[in-house]
């Protein structure tokens, strides 16, 4: 498996790249690598390269990945030590909300009656048993 790399070049961040996503997500604490940063440069480009022109779909695939991959962090007390860890989950799902409300078109798709043709499937009185009311051995 190949190495997992974090950079940053905040010189590139008016093109339309890693650095850039990396910007407007706020994920740009790369030096400590995966103990700093969220993601790592390989998934930033494979989503990028998933959504080539449609950068808000880009960055709304990434922040869901964020929000699944943080949820289940919670807030935790070891004697005087206290991290808020279910903090960076709220920002990420509210950053996720905000997206999703302006890519949006992310409902689920619909059947066009028309295209399935015929009768409908479900009727009144489908159930009612015409044999329900004949004595046993038939009639």
């Amino acid at each position: 498996m190949a190495e997992k790399t974090y950079t940053y070049d905040p010189s590139k961040i008016s093109e339309k790249g890693k650095d850039r996503m990396r910007f407007e997500l706020g994920d740009t604490m790369v030096e400590g690598g995966a103990e700093t940063a969220a993601l790592t440069d390989e998934e930033i480009n494979a989503v990028l390269a998933l959504y080539p022109s449609r950068w808000k779909k880009a960055k709304l695939a990434l922040v869901e990945s964020l929000c699944r991959r943080f949820s289940y962090e919670v807030d935790t007390d070891v004697g005087p030590l206290s991290l808020g860890l279910q903090g960076r989950a709220e920002a990420w799902r509210a950053m996720y909300e905000e997206l999703k409300a302006s890519v949006g078109n992310f409902a689920a798709p619909s059947a066009n009656p028309a295209a399935i043709g015929g009768s409908p499937y479900f009727y009144a009185g489908m159930m009612d048993n015409p044999a329900a009311d004949r004595k046993e051995g038939g009639g």
